[in-house]
């Protein structure tokens, strides 16, 4: 495939993007936007992505469309005009929505979720029997919710039966429907105990639409997500997509299934993160949500806070964060109900952009804190397993805490990728690195990066299919290296040494409190010998010399001094001007008084 065509049906706009074999590697060659058009007065999302397709046509002066221009053309040999191949993805009308069960919170009804979160659904509630609530709320809970699908699970494999079908009697109660298509039935998908399963089809075979697929734990030591996840892909076209207006055309153009637009953003992390061998962690800071994705020890997680972005959901922020966790960001008093004002003004006009410099720093203080909040939440679900004895009965899993340790660990972390319009379209590159510095607080030594223009789905859907080309495109056209953080972790009194790093033609002596920038330019490497003070850990261990290649980018290297964890002063006034002396250290903003006075709401 030398000539490839790529969309992404948001739930505001359709992107198109266009690429080609250009000598021996992919490169993108155009771009394009348009509204999505799911809604009235159209109802046809084929309009929205023609509309797209139309204006890189027009950009590149090839032509895409037949000559009728209601359809992608897909061309046959080495014609000129047309596309060997059109892949799509897609989130309008609000993606794939699920809700899952299982036995027990912390382990069948957890797995459940991180299978249904890997397939790029959005986790509307989680069912278990020791959830708290009694029979009949979970049955008021699964009948109003109304999701696309249902992930049931629970018991090892040859464990407890009783429960299950428990659970599928809640169901089997509730009659639940599905959100799209009156008269269909709810696709329900069971991946539990295989004894289970005689007992769930005959509750539940007459009044859903039942998949059986492998067991999610077949042992309490043991995750198998990927069927579910196929499953839950498949049933997304059959289903979902299908009674989405003007879907049923989509599906007749594109050269592969159509995939969930978080689902394919995952699937080009793993690919990246196997490919390199890296452990990484990715992130999408939209105007409603905020998906975290990550790898680490091979193992690929994705979660969704659906209730932490920078427009819709900003007052959630506010309300899950406290208002004096965003201050702590500002480098300026404000009062708190001219703050709250301002965040609550932009949830209500969700389109509008910082005008001044200050609504600026305001914006960047809550993305802080929804980014933050956001990889808590990850660190939540991606755990590793905890083997504990197989028991038949429940009673012995209730006073299970939980699964093992998070996988997340920022030590070993080498990659972190920003998206969305706050990190992506910050006014400078710098600015994008710091809130992530400042939210997920990486160690030792971490590349930054940010995708450009979020060609990240187009790209995530193509992979399985090409890979050369998806990951080239990725690392020539989507990606924007910032440079890299190095940050030793632990604590020291301000203005002691910490770090002693050499490198050829100078040494850069690091500070308890400093934050440092060296300009490198991008694809520039830098060798150098890092020896952190005693207690301070770098990678190799606390007070242990390492030897490190360092990568430039848009930002340079970045000696971050702060400690870790990092601890802001609790004195307001020596707080702001700590943040001053790092912004203008990093040249983060243009040049404005400290005794700014906050305005009006």
């Amino acid at each position: 495939m030398d000539r490839i065509l790529a969309t992404d049906c948001g739930s505001t706009t359709t992107k198109a993007i266009l690429i080609e074999k250009v000598g021996d590697e992919y490169r993108l060659i155009a771009r394009g936007e348009a509204p999505t058009t799911v809604e009235a007065p159209f109802e046809d999302v084929t309009v929205g992505v023609l509309n797209a397709v139309r204006e890189v046509q027009e950009l590149t002066g090839r032509r895409l469309l037949q000559e009728d221009g209601e359809k992608i053309l897909i061309r046959e040999g080495n014609e000129e005009s047309g596309v060997d191949a059109y892949f799509s993805t897609s989130s309008a009308g609000g993606g794939l929505q699920m809700m899952v069960a299982g036995v027990v919170r912390t382990m069948t009804a957890e797995s459940a979720q991180r299978a249904a979160l890997g397939a790029g659904a959005i986790v509307v509630d989680a069912i278990s029997i020791d959830d708290g609530r009694l029979p009949y709320q979970k049955i008021e809970r699964i009948r109003t919710v109304r999701p696309d699908m249902l992930l049931l699970s629970g018991g090892v494999d040859g464990g407890t039966v009783s429960h299950v079908v428990e659970l599928a009697e809640l169901i089997r109660a509730a009659d639940p429907k599905p959100r799209l298509g009156i008269g269909y039935r709810l696709p329900v998908i069971f991946a539990g105990n295989v004894g289970a399963r005689r007992h769930v089809e005959e509750v539940l075979g007459d009044v859903v639409d039942l998949r059986i697929v492998d067991n999610l734990r077949p042992t309490l030591d043991k995750e198998v997500l990927g069927p579910a996840r196929e499953e839950i892909h498949d049933l997304f076209m059959e289903h979902v997509m299908a009674q989405a207006p003007g879907y049923h055309k989509l599906m007749e153009w594109t050269s592969a299934p159509i995939m969930p637009t978080p689902g394919a953003v995952g699937l080009l992390m793993e690919t990246v993160a196997r490919q390199r061998g890296l452990s990484l962690l990715g992130v999408d800071i939209g105007g409603a949500t905020t998906d975290v994705f990550s790898v680490f020890r091979g193992t690929f997680n994705r979660t969704v806070s659906a209730n932490l972005g920078m427009s819709y959901s900003m007052a959630n922020v506010l309300l899950e964060a406290g208002l004096a966790q965003i201050e702590r960001w500002l480098p300026f008093e404000v009062p708190p109900a001219v703050l709250r004002n301002r965040i609550r003004n932009k949830m209500i006009r969700p389109t509008s952009i910082p005008q001044t410099l200050e609504d600026l720093m305001v914006e960047q203080a809550v993305a802080r804190e929804a980014l933050r909040l956001a990889l808590e939440h990850h660190k939540s679900l991606a755990v590793e397993l905890k083997g504990v004895q197989r028991q038949q009965e429940l009673s012995a899993f209730l006073d299970y805490e939980g699964s093992g340790s998070t996988l997340v660990n920022l030590m070993d972390l080498n990659l972190i990728i920003g998206s969305g319009g706050t990190l992506s379209h910050a006014p400078r590159r710098v600015q994008a690195a710091l809130m992530m510095l400042d939210a997920f607080q990486p160690e030792g030594v971490t590349e930054l990066a940010v995708d450009s223009i979020f060609m990240m789905p187009q790209l995530g859907v193509l992979s399985p299919l090409q890979e050369e080309a998806a990951t080239q495109v990725f690392e020539r056209d989507c990606l924007i290296r910032l440079g890299t953080v190095v940050a030793p972790k632990g604590t020291a009194q301000p203005g002691e040494a910490i770090l002693h790093a050499r490198y050829p033609g100078g040494s850069v002596e690091l500070k308890a409190g400093e934050i440092l920038r060296m300009p490198v330019g991008e694809g520039k490497e830098l060798s150098v010998e890092l020896r952190p003070a005693r207690g301070f850990d770098v990678g190799s261990g606390p007070g242990k010399a390492r030897e490190v290649t360092l990568t430039g980018g848009a930002v340079g290297i970045l000696w971050d001094g702060r400690g870790r964890p990092l601890q802001l002063p609790a004195d307001p006034r020596l707080r702001r001007e700590s943040l001053w002396r790092w912004f203008e250290a990093l040249d983060a903003y243009p040049s404005m008084p400290r005794t700014v006075a906050a305005g009006g709401s």
